[in-house]
């Protein structure tokens, strides 16, 4: 018994003066005040990959650094998506309206078929452009946001000079903008675009069915497309549509009298909202 008595009493001495164990790694609990430290061992292993591996890129790009992209980055070309050509087309005064429309058409097909280019956004483009400009077309169309001349015939900044009323309607101002376009420009070749669905073509069908007065400023955009549609209004079919027509040319028409927008070639147009798809009009 005394023998066990000294044994157990020299046991309870050796645990009180035990240190705490502790790890090799440091406790992963900071605050504030308690700064987090490693261990040696950490820290050695920690300054032998730090050799080995290559040196990181920063983690923010400077203002001078030139942006990279990756191979599936988003603005990579594809061979189903054309590449875009970094300069606006090259266009002189003696650019014939025939090689215009072939630009716009060719434009089209592509918007139709989803391989639109969005041409001439670079910012060499821009900066050129702040010099001057040379538009391959005036475009005559409606306000409709369905279609926009620049998305319909994939075109950019700097190729499309737009004049939009709804429902393409003529006044002193657009006639002005057309004139500006073709004598102060050199552009060759105006193209006055309708499209099917037109709310302005719609709301004069409305008018002469029921006589209704057009408030305020509605009034003269019915009265510049109601003489297109009083002459088709007995012909079969759909009469929204031959009104189309017949206003779209009657525009283009009117255009080609008109001495001051001399010698500029001007076309008529129809866009098929559904398909995308631009046809001529005789």
């Amino acid at each position: 018994m005394p023998n066990r008595r000294a044994f157990l009493t020299a046991a309870t001495a050796a645990l009180a003066i035990r240190p705490t164990p502790t790890t090799a790694a440091t406790s992963h609990t900071t605050s504030a005040d308690t700064p987090r430290t490693t261990s040696a061992t950490a820290q050695r292993a920690t300054s032998a990959r730090a050799r080995t591996a290559s040196p990181a890129a920063p983690a923010t790009a400077s203002a001078d650094a030139p942006r990279t992209t990756s191979a599936t980055a988003p603005h990579t070309t594809s061979a189903t998506t054309p590449y875009a050509p970094s300069a606006a087309v090259p266009r002189t005064a003696s650019t014939p309206a025939s090689a215009a429309l072939d630009v716009l058409l060719a434009g089209n097909r592509r918007y139709a078929t989803g391989r639109s280019r969005h041409p001439h956004e670079g910012r060499a483009v821009r900066h050129a452009l702040a010099d001057g400009q040379h538009p391959l077309a005036v475009v005559v169309g409606c306000i409709d946001s369905r279609a926009a001349p620049e998305l319909v015939f994939d075109q950019g900044p700097g190729d499309l000079l737009c004049v939009r009323t709804a429902g393409a309607c003529l006044d002193e101002a657009v006639l002005g903008s057309i004139q500006y376009g073709t004598a102060e420009l050199d552009i060759p070749l105006v193209l006055v675009l309708g499209h099917e669905r037109c709310g302005a073509v719609a709301a004069t069908l409305a008018r002469l069915r029921t006589g209704a007065a057009m408030p305020g400023h509605l009034r003269h955009l019915v009265d510049a497309i109601a003489p297109a549609a009083r002459s088709c209004r007995g012909l079969p079919g759909d009469w929204a549509e031959h009104t189309l027509t017949a206003h779209t040319t009657r525009v283009r028409d009117t255009l080609r009298r008109d001495p001051a927008l001399r010698p500029a070639t001007v076309a008529a147009a129809r866009c098929d909202l559904d398909s995308g798809r631009v046809r001529l009009l005789p």
